[in-house]
């Protein structure tokens, strides 16, 4: 927390001079320009073979769709009522920061993540702060939209997109994932912008009965595993077999991951339990509100209904979870640490704000008046009363009386 608050501090206080000088110690990037230019950005292209642009375009069209399907549940409305008309309007943030982490693996799916659903909102400005950007990364949020690119990470970017500095505009919300450095950072802006939430290591749980493929699961715990030592991969299963099957198959697949160094120390951590029924996982699951929860169940689609706690939900033994890290279309970004209970992952919704009006007619006014002014007088707000009050040019004296009230109701009625 301290050393997060002194770098906020210097970016504050002393702009891109700060950000220069802890990309310099952070990530060995001394240059005096953050921005990619067109030139740098065609040159990643150059350097990304044809088939991977191709893939990124085929995931970020399956997650625009998805994020454009989002889009249409948020709309405006004019309601007519005897008073007047009240509604709302979706308006789209002005800008929008995404974070891209950049540390052990490039993470081009979260510019996609990110980046796309905003722009789908219709945000004017989207932004992407990554550091020691590699061409995939860059690419990748090219193809999202974004409208700058910038080679800065860690808290620094995290404190010049808070607060602005003269190469990096300000915005209005923060978004994205980071280690707990930036997950920090985020905290601590928190009120001079907007964020999406604080993220907490990345996890899984999985509930299978008899029915599920221990390979399948084992390998889906593994790759929650090797995202960091912190992860937690869980499975909760009502066979026994099944979960001697996993246990196995876990040491086999263990040994031939590439990532097995970081795979082997979170999956010491996570548990195999077998429940007494359905009932029990069920249960363990509300309460741990997991980031992504796993059915491989002979009916899962009996307990869909009774899951109320988690961030993305993935049903049957085809539906891996790696799909939605990359390209099944749902967001990617999040809740953890048991957040599922009340928030939900990133959407369209984190990018537009929800704005209410009204419009009241002058010879209508006269039910609010009366309403309002007794509302004022029962919580002693007399300004709040005077100022229903002295819109009301005649019955002044008699306004509050019991009878006026009553006539007002049943007239509306």
């Amino acid at each position: 927390m301290k050393i997060v608050k002194t770098i906020i501090h210097e970016v504050r206080n002393n702009g891109d001079k700060a950000v220069r000088k802890y990309n310099k110690l952070f990530d060995k990037n001394n240059s005096a320009s953050f921005k990619l230019t067109r030139r740098q950005i065609r040159e990643a292209y150059r350097k990304t073979d044809k088939k991977t642009i191709e893939v990124l375009k085929q995931a970020s069209k399956n997650i625009r769709s998805f994020a454009k399907a989002q889009l249409k549940q948020f709309r405006n409305f004019n309601l007519i009522k005897s008073y007047g008309s009240v509604g709302q309007k979706i308006i789209p943030l002005d800008s929008v920061g995404c974070y891209v982490p950049g540390g052990r693996y490039p993470l081009p799916s979260t510019a996609l993540m990110t980046v796309i659903p905003a722009k789908v909102a219709g945000v004017r400005e989207v932004i992407v702060c990554s550091p020691k950007i590699v061409p995939v990364t860059i690419v990748a949020a090219d193809i999202a939209g974004a409208d700058k690119i910038f080679n800065v990470g860690g808290v620094q970017a995290i404190a010049a997109m808070a607060y602005g500095t003269r190469q990096i505009s300000r915005v209005n919300k923060i978004v994205g994932p980071g280690n707990k450095y930036v997950t920090e950072a985020k905290r601590q802006v928190f009120g001079e912008v907007g964020i999406d939430f604080i993220a907490g290591p990345s996890e899984v749980l999985i509930i299978a009965d008899e029915t599920g493929n221990p390979a399948f699961i084992a390998a889906d715990l593994l790759a929650q595993a090797e995202h960091d030592i912190e992860a937690k991969a869980n499975l909760l299963t009502t066979s026994e077999k099944i979960a001697k099957q996993v246990a196995k198959e876990l040491e086999i697949q263990l040994e031939k991951l590439k990532t097995k160094e970081v795979a082997k120390l979170s999956i010491k951590k996570g548990k195999i339990k077998v429940v007494k029924n359905l009932a029990k996982a069920i249960d363990i699951a509300n309460k741990m509100a997991p980031e992504h929860l796993e059915l491989q169940i002979k009916n899962p689609n009996k307990i869909i209904n009774k899951l109320k706690n988690y961030g993305s939900l993935f049903i049957g033994n085809y539906s891996a979870e790696v799909f939605g890290d990359y390209c099944s279309g749902p967001n990617h970004t999040l809740p953890t640490s048991g957040a599922a209970r009340y928030a939900s992952g990133l959407s369209v919704k984190d990018f537009v704000k929800i704005a209410t009006y009204q419009k009241i007619d002058r010879k209508e006014s006269k039910k609010l008046i009366l309403l309002s002014a007794k509302l004022a007088e029962l919580e002693g707000l007399d300004g709040h009363r005077q100022a229903a009050l002295i819109r009301l040019e005649k019955e002044k004296k008699t306004l509050l009386n019991p009878k006026n009230l009553t006539k007002s109701s049943e007239k509306e009625k």
